[in-house]
């Protein structure tokens, strides 16, 4: 009867191991300056149709070393059916050392945990910097961006002997490239050609870790402008200065032809226009069929006004000169104290020169020769 019961227990003991799920494999750290993932690959036999999950764990490895105390383990991701863990929320710290582990799970058994180390401040890979370029004279700035943790500040928080290798060299020709190592974030490459391409490239550098370098960055240095590229700039800057100024007398000339500041009256308008209410005038063209009519209009020459130079009583008893006799108008000069319908007056019997109206010729003026 006993020995049956061995027998028994341990047959149960073999199924038992039989039915054990199998361990994680191949754990690997993924790693970018504070950023942390552990992952690892499992092989499921065709046996196992049954979901499996995934606990991960870990602790600082000098707490192992105290046999005195049962290690407590923190988890970090529980049940979770991914093959990979995150750890860059738990902010480790840099330089620490940690014992990290995982384990498979499927319908309350549980393989064997499996371990590793991570040391961030040696295992953890370095990131390379930011870097912009920017010409001074001759001369090339470097301007450099630490790499950042996770949580967007400096790497040298972490890293305080955090410090950059400058590679450099000229594009335009076949010379061997210098380096420059520096822990500051700005540099001047010194000892440049003037007008010259060069390329620079930069790693992040810590004791015996470095990152890869930075992609590389191109940019022509400066210097004394030549004299070509002055009369160049300054006759670019004429032909444009007269090309805007002709422009602006072709604008004007065709805003005054088509569009004039002395607009045609309303009642030319309809004649010298193509469409009624447009101000833009046509020429007239000489129509055939049409007739010009006119008034026939008469020019007189302006009257000639006469001085006489002898006395204004010879005048009057002997008559104008012979050379007045065909004139229209003609003046008589009557003694005042006549009588009758003569048409002549007399003031204090003075002698009164007046006009004859002529049915041709109107004369609106006269003269009065007072006798002495």
């Amino acid at each position: 009867m006993m020995r049956s019961l061995v027998i028994f227990l341990c047959v149960q003991l073999i199924v038992q191991a039989g039915a054990a799920l199998e361990a994680p494999q191949n754990l690997t750290l993924i790693t970018l300056n504070t950023n942390y993932t552990l992952s690892w690959n499992w092989h499921q036999s065709p046996a196992e149709s049954q979901d499996v999950t995934f606990t991960t764990q870990y602790i600082g490895t000098y707490k192992l070393k105290n046999y005195k105390k049962i290690p407590n383990w923190s988890t970090v991701c529980e049940e979770t059916s991914h093959r990979s863990c995150d750890f860059t929320r738990l902010n480790l710290h840099y330089q620490a050392q940690y014992t990290l582990r995982v384990r498979a799970n499927a319908n309350g058994l549980h393989s064997d945990w499996v371990e590793t180390e991570f040391c961030p401040e040696k295992q953890a890979v370095l990131g390379p910097p930011t870097v912009h370029l920017a010409p001074a004279g001759n001369d090339l700035d470097v301007f450099i961006l630490d790499p950042l943790t996770s949580t967007n500040t400096s790497m040298k928080e972490h890293i305080p002997k955090l410090y950059y290798n400058i590679l450099y060299w000229d594009k335009s020709a076949d010379t061997k490239t210098k380096t420059l190592n520096n822990s500051v974030n700005q540099v001047t490459l010194p000892n440049l050609k003037s007008w010259t391409w060069y390329c620079v490239k930069v790693q992040s550098c810590y004791e015996t870790k470095s990152s890869t370098f930075t992609s590389p960055l191109c940019t022509q240095t400066k210097g004394k402008t030549p004299w070509w590229i002055i009369f160049l700039s300054f006759l670019g800057s004429l032909v444009v200065l007269l090309s805007l100024y002709s422009c602006f007398l072709c604008c004007k000339t065709i805003k005054a032809t088509f569009y004039p500041s002395n607009q045609l009256p309303t009642h030319l308008k309809k004649y010298l226009c193509h469409i009624p209410g447009s101000d833009i005038p046509h020429l007239l063209t000489l129509d055939p069929e049409s007739e010009l009519v006119s008034d026939n209009v008469t020019v007189c020459a302006k009257p000639t006004i006469l001085e006489f130079s002898n006395s204004p009583l010879e005048t009057l008893l002997f008559g104008p000169p012979s050379g007045l006799e065909s004139d229209s108008s003609r003046y008589s000069c009557e003694d005042s104290s006549s009588s009758g319908d003569s048409g002549v007056y007399s003031t204090g019997g003075g002698l009164v020169c007046l006009e004859r109206k002529d049915t041709s010729l109107h004369l609106t003026s006269f003269q009065v020769f007072q006798s002495l």
